[in-house]
């Protein structure tokens, strides 16, 4: 008989742009046993638009997909070897928390990015990043060394999107599609994409946007590569 697969979790690098794949690995935490239960959970975005002449709830409108999170517990134990072995696993998940220093030096902060695997349950495996990490140390040997611990692993996948050319021109600058949601604005979408808020006219301009007050939750706006924004 095969031995059975171990569930791990494994960070790589973000992306360096919007839409392309992570990095490098970075570092692996493997279960020691594999997990009795896992919550997968999705949902949908609507938005419901009440309107004062109206008897009844206004119909509803679609917004888009929300991410898969998936919910796991890890039981990490290390009686058998009195070492550190517990504690650098928990700091390990901890730190997957924090930006990595490559982006960091590349001014663009970002955590890394996160895969669960466990075997061929590939439903529950997808890029996402830590939401939220809670250990709870159970047992302690006589110098206050963790020797167990329960980790509570909250990811949410991260929906990157992949580039794309301009259908109108076929301009070779790769583009990606942001689905617009309430509270957007171009002036900030532009400060996200190119650390620059005034370059929202370029957006405007690639989307022929002449109001930008307008644009209604899942509009899906066209956005130009920075390429594009630094020549413009």
């Amino acid at each position: 008989m095969p031995s059975p697969a171990r569930a791990t979790l494994t960070a790589y690098e973000p992306p360096k742009r919007p839409g392309q794949p992570p990095g490098e690995a970075l570092g692996t935490v493997a279960f020691q046993f594999n997990p009795h239960t896992l919550a997968l959970r999705k949902g949908a975005g609507w938005v419901t638009h009440p309107s004062r002449a109206a008897h009844q709830v206004g119909a509803p409108e679609f917004t888009g997909a929300l991410p898969r999170r998936v919910g796991v517990e890890l039981f990490l134990d290390a009686t058998a070897t009195h070492d550190t072995a517990v504690q650098r696993s928990v700091e390990t998940l901890l730190g997957w928390c924090a930006p990595t220093a490559r982006s960091i030096a590349a001014k663009a902060p970002c955590a890394p990015r996160v895969r669960f695997s466990w075997g061929s349950f590939d439903s529950a495996s997808f890029f996402g990043y830590l939401e939220e990490v809670s250990a709870t140390y159970t047992l302690f040997d006589a110098n206050g060394t963790p020797l167990r611990a329960t980790c509570d692993v909250q990811l949410t996948e991260a929906g990157d999107p992949t580039p794309r050319q301009n259908p109108t021109s076929g301009a070779p600058f790769a583009r990606r599609v942001h689905r617009w949601v309430a509270g957007d604005c171009l002036e900030l979408l532009a400060y996200r994409e190119y650390g620059d808020p005034a370059a929202w006219r370029l957006i405007a301009q690639a989307n022929g946007i002449d109001d930008p007050l307008r644009l209604r939750p899942g509009t899906e706006v066209l956005v130009p590569a920075a390429d594009e924004a630094g020549g413009r």
